[in-house]
């Protein structure tokens, strides 16, 4: 049914008349990559004094493998294919639409990639709205405005050194978005979205108290003038998607109830492109994050793990001819409430939820054309708590239709 799906909009498109396939652009992006990863192992750790246990601890693995798939670390490579345009409504209003399908061109899961059948379909930025003048409004599925603010900041983007999966910069596409881009002034512009509840969560099940117009919302300012590129942003996602209708029901003394907001904000600077250079730098902080690997917690204390991380970032290219050479350094930091000096806790705990880490990479880009790419790229994630550190080889090529 899915593979149907990208058959019904690509013959939709093509059938349609030749006065409205002026104004529809079929697009899309096939990025494939081949792997080596060194991922340590361990299993679950607990400390068993104050009742504590961690589940959904990763395995090792050390081989090959195919576009970060099974148990291979990184970010998606996000190949997709999708449809766009507008209608001239006159008085300088257009109607705009897009439909993006996000497509497995490998096994980028735990499915059955011998008999192919991995091959899911998602949904990426899907929309109707209006543009004019006064900018963009539009209502559907859309990145953040702070996702969309640091965009042009990671030059490792989609790869296995993708500054998500490497430093944990936290990028997020509102599903039920409403959003407003306003128009250049200047080189400013500013872009603001809400998320509509409908009783979603993120990835705790159904919960009838996410009803909210803005359950969760971002906002972003950006400045772009020539090589100058700066932004500053700030999102929240609301307790309400933190938690299921049993523990929102339930209330405060509920062990998995959220208290709090999980709230960001990141600044980012780049000189892009100038002479040959590009320089980057981006900033976050992270308040209250909700653990999901918490199984157990009866210290009395139900939010427990909500844990603060403090991320930074710089990258540094330089383009010549057809090539560009590129690097990074990151590091992170991570907070959390538990008292870490009672005596019990366990080492390993200790640094899973109070330790730092840094990341760096190097790569090695050649542009065959504006549209095709290849690249090579080493990272290394060296985490405090040793099991979350690995590294990471990649040979890829990209190419945009």
């Amino acid at each position: 049914m899915n593979k149907k799906l990208i058959t019904l909009a690509v013959a939709t498109a093509m059938a349609a008349p030749a006065s409205a396939m002026a104004e529809a652009v079929l697009y899309g992006k096939l990025h494939m990559s081949i792997d080596y990863a060194d991922v340590d192992s361990f299993g679950t750790i607990a400390d068993t004094d104050n009742a504590v246990s961690l589940r959904n601890l990763r395995e090792g693995f050390n081989g090959w493998g195919l576009n970060s798939g099974g148990d291979l670390p990184g970010q998606s490579r996000a190949n997709r294919v999708g449809v766009k345009g507008s209608e001239d409504l006159g008085n300088g209003l257009k109607a705009i639409y897009q439909v993006e399908l996000g497509i497995r061109m490998t096994e980028e899961g735990y499915g059955n990639a011998a008999s192919g059948a991995n091959d899911t379909i998602t949904m990426r930025n899907s929309f109707v709205g209006l543009a004019g003048n006064w900018g963009t409004f539009l209502v559907g599925r859309h990145d953040s405005p702070m996702k969309i603010s640091t965009g042009k900041l990671d030059l490792f983007a989609d790869t296995m050194a993708d500054f998500n999966g490497t430093v944990g910069f936290d990028d997020n596409r509102f599903d039920n978005a409403i959003a407003y881009i306003s128009p250049s002034f200047s080189g400013f512009q500013l872009a603001a979205a809400t998320h509509a509840g409908g009783g979603s969560t993120l990835g705790f099940g159904e919960n009838v108290n996410a009803d909210s117009l803005a359950e969760g919302y971002s906002l972003a300012g950006i400045y772009s003038n020539g090589p100058f590129y700066a932004t500053v942003s700030y999102e929240s996602i609301g307790d309400e998607l933190l938690m299921g209708s049993t523990a929102s029901l339930a209330g405060p003394t509920n062990a998995g109830y959220a208290h709090d907001d999980f709230t960001k904000w990141r600044i980012g600077l780049g000189l892009l492109d100038w002479n040959g250079f590009t320089l980057a730098a981006v900033y976050e902080e992270q308040t209250d994050i909700q653990d999901p690997n918490v199984t157990t917690v009866s210290l009395g204390n139900p939010a427990l793990f909500a844990q603060d991380l403090s991320l930074w970032q710089i990258q540094a290219a330089y383009a010549f001819g057809n090539n560009q050479v590129k690097a990074m350094y990151g590091n992170g930091s991570r907070d959390t409430d538990l008292n870490l000096t009672r005596a019990g806790i366990d080492n390993a705990l200790h640094d899973a939820y109070d330790g730092d880490y840094n990341t760096w990479a190097i790569g090695f880009d050649h542009n065959f054309s504006k549209r095709t790419k290849a690249y090579v790229l080493y990272t290394q994630v060296d985490d405090d708590f040793d099991y979350n550190s690995w590294d990471g080889f990649s040979l890829g090529m990209i190419h945009k239709f």
